[in-house]
């Protein structure tokens, strides 16, 4: 592994760690020129992903791309770092085990949106004003009109599912 201060490629690990939720594994090291220590991160990938962009470009997917992208949407939030990486591990997963090689930003951003609904609601407003480029402020009160209208709905789900106690 090539140092990231000083480009030498004689580096060494000191510790190896899983993450908390297993898909990692966590790598101290240290290069034996410049002393500097950091750390790289090892996870299991079970195909190549191509990101099909809105206009028909392929590119390879981005892990550190989507991080940056709920961590961004996550701004000014306390969440747990681990959480992210919990997120984005399980989106990962799915695109992975899904069969598909090449995904559409579309599939990314809904799965990221999804994710974000459940946890956030300002992340997720953040997030889907970039992801669905909102020109006005109509365009944030359809969303947040949308988000209330499917809370709603999710509610009475949970309500109907409650046997009344006896």
């Amino acid at each position: 592994m090539r140092c990231p201060f000083c480009g030498h490629s004689d580096t060494s690990v000191k510790d190896s760690r899983t993450t908390d939720d297993q898909a990692a594994i966590r790598r101290r090291r240290i290069c034996s020129e410049c002393g500097s220590r950091f750390t790289t991160f090892e996870r299991i990938q079970l195909r190549d992903l191509m990101v099909v962009k809105k206009n028909g470009e392929h590119v390879p997917f981005d892990r550190e791309k989507l991080v940056r992208s709920v961590s961004s949407a996550m701004q000014k939030h306390s969440l747990d770092p681990d959480k992210i990486e919990r997120i984005v591990s399980s989106i990962v997963r799915q695109l992975e085990t899904s069969g598909e090689t090449d995904i559409s930003t579309h599939v990314i951003g809904e799965m990221v949106m999804r994710s974000l609904f459940n946890l956030d609601p300002v992340a997720y407003v953040r997030f889907a004003s970039i992801y669905k480029d909102f020109a006005n402020v109509h365009d944030f009160i359809d969303c947040i009109s949308l988000m209330e209208q499917q809370s709603k709905e999710t509610n009475i789900d949970k309500q109907a599912h409650i046997e009344p106690n006896n």
